[in-house]
């Protein structure tokens, strides 16, 4: 068993407009990363074309339907105030939550010890009737549901080190006792949610907010002292990874000071934990990350340390 990459080239074609930090370049320079000889060993696929019923199991019915009935056929139309829509956005979307879920079938069949999802637009804002963040869908969410339907366990853990709090994956999780969501975000940062005391129907939420500056010393107290032992506690059966890279101290979005090894650090933790807790089964979704050489690093980093290179 492996590691398994899955992109596709659809989901370039989701145009943002000009200037906007979520754009197609941030997945040309992670295709153009792992074209490098030290990957030539990689497992890939390309991402499939979601399922539309798969995806209104999670999201409204009726906002599923507007979002696609709003794709245009030309130029770019906004859905609120920083997330846009063009002619390839469609697709690009389903193939970003169709990657998310060929990548649990591959880690739950046993074909790939773990998998990194390198889609766009991503997904951890997407709210049950809501666009927003950037997001259409969430990806999370889904993948967690479609885990829990084809394969027949019943708890899945989501870990989100995104710099911005995931409010869908939150919103989506929030009264199911068997869906954990756990978050490390600076705080108080957009979109506003993703308090601590923010704690679910059981406890299956938890959220760790992290100051302005904080780089790592502190997340690594954040994950020995509240999220790992969190986590463990929860005793998942699939550990999904929302990726995040914007709390690189690069990053021109938000405010923590992570650099490219203290996302090498979290991966192992989170490996560990899941060969413990889930015979180390992973699915990795790429999120945030906006300033594009840390982007492009800091994903070369989390991918090594899946495949076991480091």
């Amino acid at each position: 068993m492996a590691t398994l990459f899955v992109t596709h080239h659809d989901c370039i074609e989701h145009d943002t407009g000009p200037g906007h930090p979520e754009c197609a370049d941030r997945l040309r320079v992670i295709q153009r990363v792992f074209e490098a000889e030290e990957f030539m060993f990689l497992h890939r696929e390309e991402a499939p074309l979601g399922d539309i019923d798969l995806i209104k199991k999670v999201h409204d019915p009726a906002y599923v339907d507007k979002v696609m009935a709003s794709i245009p056929d030309h130029g770019i139309e906004p859905l609120d105030g920083d997330t846009y829509v063009s002619p390839g956005s469609g697709r690009a979307a389903l193939r970003s939550v169709g990657g998310a879920c060929v990548a649990v079938d591959a880690v739950m069949e046993g074909h790939e010890k773990n998998a990194f999802v390198a889609t766009r637009p991503p997904g951890h804002h997407a709210e049950y009737d809501r666009a927003m963040g950037f997001c259409l869908f969430n990806n999370a969410a889904i993948a967690a549901h479609h885990a829990r339907n084809k394969f027949g366990i019943k708890r899945v853990a989501v870990m989100d080190f995104d710099v911005h709090h995931g409010n869908g994956t939150q919103d989506l999780f929030y009264n199911d006792a068997d869906l954990f969501y756990c978050s490390t975000h600076q705080w108080p940062l957009y979109p506003g949610t993703g308090a601590e005391s923010e704690r679910g129907c059981a406890n299956n939420i938890l959220n760790v907010g992290m100051v302005a500056g904080s780089g790592t010393a502190e997340v690594q107290e954040a994950f020995n002292s509240t999220v790992l032992p969190g986590i463990a506690a929860f005793k998942p059966e699939l550990l999904i990874i929302s990726a995040g890279f914007d709390g690189h101290k690069n990053d021109p979005l938000a405010g923590l000071c992570y650099v490219a090894d203290d996302f090498v650090w979290m991966t192992k933790q989170l490996m560990d934990l899941a060969e413990e807790q889930c015979g180390g089964r992973v699915v990795s979704l790429l999120e945030g990350g906006y300033d594009l050489p840390s982007l492009a690093t800091s994903a070369v980093q989390h991918v090594r340390t899946l495949m076991g290179a480091h």
